[in-house]
């Protein structure tokens, strides 16, 4: 609760220096005219980072200004954030907002929503997976599915993420679709997909739910099978692997995206100026070849469809995490 509260008033600390800056007069008529600052909320060298960092740079080079990318760490994510959500909305400090946005304030964590931001573009969907170990007996989601249902509560663990993460969302609500309570297929947290799916290869969980392209070499090497895909369509890199609805008849969807933004109340002038030029780096040769390089989806969604899908996000995340006792409250 400590941690909670610390995170809490970091972001409130936050947002009164980021109000203080709503006084200063926004000159967006020549914008822009000086050097932008984009945050990224995640570490040097991760996807988020990686991505975050080619869109800054074909921004430069649109734009005519130096695009500085910051990372801002801390606080599952709070941290970075808040620095988005909280700087002058004058359009020199944006940044990439992912998927944790639409969690981490049903946690408890902090206060910050999707309504705390201008949303700009979305660049970025990676669906969620299920995948076994090579020589499980499961073959199909739907037999996996049958075996929870049916098993003694306890009997078959899940993995992919954190406590709460992306991907435990994912499991729980798959199985919540299908009538199942969440809480009779325990989670075991892991560090990221990686380390989860090499544990599933080793015996200690039954089942991965991550982006299929993280269990990729996995899967290629024989060691991985993926069941499904919680996309609402097939994955090009893996065409035989059905969706959900297709495996076992639940609209369940869900994937870990990153969204451009900058803080609420960015002007229209910056908007006009930002929204075309995302578009541009969007269907750029550069951004499609790094994107498929590292196996990462892609998806274009411009300002208010984007925040649209952000905000159907976080009612989604809200009603999951209360079903499988996951929230603050």
């Amino acid at each position: 609760m400590n941690r909670r509260k610390t995170l809490k008033t970091l972001g409130l600390a936050l947002a009164a220096t980021g109000a203080l800056g709503l006084a200063a007069p926004v000159m967006a008529a020549d914008y822009p005219d000086r050097p932008i600052t984009f945050i990224v909320p995640w570490g040097a060298g991760g996807g988020t980072d990686a991505v975050g960092r080619m869109i800054a740079s074909l921004l430069e080079k649109d734009l005519g200004q130096p695009v500085n990318v910051v990372n801002r760490t801390g606080g599952s994510g709070v941290v970075g954030h808040s620095a988005i959500a909280t700087a002058t909305p004058d359009g020199y400090t944006i940044g990439i907002p992912t998927v944790e946005i639409a969690m981490m304030h049903w946690a408890g964590l902090t206060d910050l929503t999707y309504e705390n931001f201008t949303v700009l573009a979305q660049v970025n969907l990676d669906p969620g997976g299920v995948m076994v170990r090579a020589d499980s007996p499961y073959k199909t989601a739907a037999e996996l599915l049958e075996a929870i249902k049916t098993g003694e509560p306890s009997t078959f663990k899940g993995s992919g993420t954190g406590q709460g993460g992306i991907w435990h969302l994912g499991a729980a609500g798959w199985l919540l679709s299908e009538g199942v309570d969440p809480n009779k297929s325990p989670w075991v947290p892991s560090q990221g997909a990686a380390p989860a799916l090499q544990d599933m290869v080793a015996g200690g969980v039954d089942y991965v739910t991550s982006s299929l392209p993280e269990g990729r070499a996995l899967i290629e090497a024989g060691e991985v099978r993926p069941l499904a895909t919680m996309g609402a369509e097939r994955l090009g890199i893996f065409p035989d692997v059905p969706t959900l609805k297709e495996a076992t008849g639940s609209d369940w969807t869900v994937g870990a995206w990153r969204m451009i933004a900058g803080p609420a109340g960015l002007p229209d002038e910056v908007t006009a100026k930002l929204i075309p030029a995302l578009e541009k780096a969007y269907n750029s040769d550069e951004f499609k070849e790094f994107m498929t390089g590292r196996g990462l989806g892609m998806v274009w969604r411009p300002g208010p469809e984007a925040a649209a899908y952000m905000q159907k996000a976080d009612e989604d995340f809200g009603k999951v995490m209360k079903a499988a006792g996951l929230t603050a409250n």
